[in-house]
């Protein structure tokens, strides 16, 4: 069983990279985090809060131990804190592009958030890329990319490979925030120094989605840490050309004895 908590601005139903787990023979449980899908705010929104009811979830699913919390993006601290407070139930953390306790968005950024997915300006926001997603790809894919890379978006869309400009222009078509992105704008407490399962943590250098100093920061302060740098060019990480390499790295890190790999201090790779 895995568990995955996914980034901002998406939902449960929408999956983006969970394939390897499925390749691995894995069963996925993928609950929608407060404010978004079908899950309300009230559910859980302080983070702590949350994790209590996913434990409580698992429970009554008779889930007994978890192979591996995975977090995503803005899922990442929804993770490190559900590997920290039920140790006995998560015996891996995996976090991908994760937001982690550096100061995080600038303000700038944070107060668009709060203009453009505030209750009243969320749906018109969302409404406005859905309409270029399906109507103006290219600008669409350019307008995004120039949020989730450091490279110029023109370069990064014409890399783009078919298959990655659809599965791309559909999840953009299908994009909500919710109330959740600015429930994950709230601070969480920095709970890294409590988790001592085996992490990995994969990023990529030119996110610019998230900085790669958050994995750095990530990799550096949880004890049993392996940092994975991917080549890909945006947050992205699925669409990298070393994905199949880094997807076999998970596989095997979900293979290995979560006993066997506890150490003093974290390593990179």
């Amino acid at each position: 069983m895995v568990l995955v908590f996914h980034g901002g601005h998406v939902r449960a139903g929408l999956a983006l990279g969970e394939e390897v787990f499925a390749a691995a023979g894995c069963t996925l449980l993928a609950p929608s985090r407060p404010g978004y899908g079908r899950t309300p705010l009230s559910t859980g929104r302080p983070v702590e809060a949350y994790t209590d009811v996913v434990r409580a979830l698992c429970a009554d699913l008779g889930i007994t131990r978890v192979a591996a919390v995975v977090g995503v993006s803005g899922g990442g601290p929804t993770a490190a804190t559900m590997a920290a407070q039920h140790a006995d139930l998560v015996e891996r953390l995996i976090l991908v592009s994760a937001v982690g306790w550096l100061p995080f968005p600038d303000h700038r950024t944070r107060l668009g958030a709060h203009i453009g997915f505030a209750a009243g300006t969320e749906a018109v926001t969302w409404a406005g890329i859905h309409a270029l997603a399906r109507m103006a790809p290219d600008v669409c894919l350019r307008l995004m990319m120039s949020r989730l890379s450091t490279r110029p978006a023109g370069e990064v869309v014409a890399a783009l490979r078919a298959e990655d400009r659809d599965l791309l222009l559909a999840l953009f078509a299908q994009m909500r925030s919710g109330r959740g992105f600015l429930n994950d704008l709230r601070a969480t407490p920095d709970v890294t120094a409590r988790i001592d399962q085996p992490t990995l943590v994969i990023a990529t250098r030119t996110d610019g989605g998230v900085p790669f100093a958050h994995a750095q920061s990530l990799a550096s302060t949880i004890r049993n840490a392996q940092l994975v740098e991917s080549r890909a060019h945006t947050h992205f990480v699925w669409l990298g050309p070393d994905w199949p390499a880094i997807a076999e790295r998970i596989r095997v890190f979900l293979d290995t004895d979560p006993t066997a790999v506890r150490g003093p201090a974290p390593s990179s790779a």
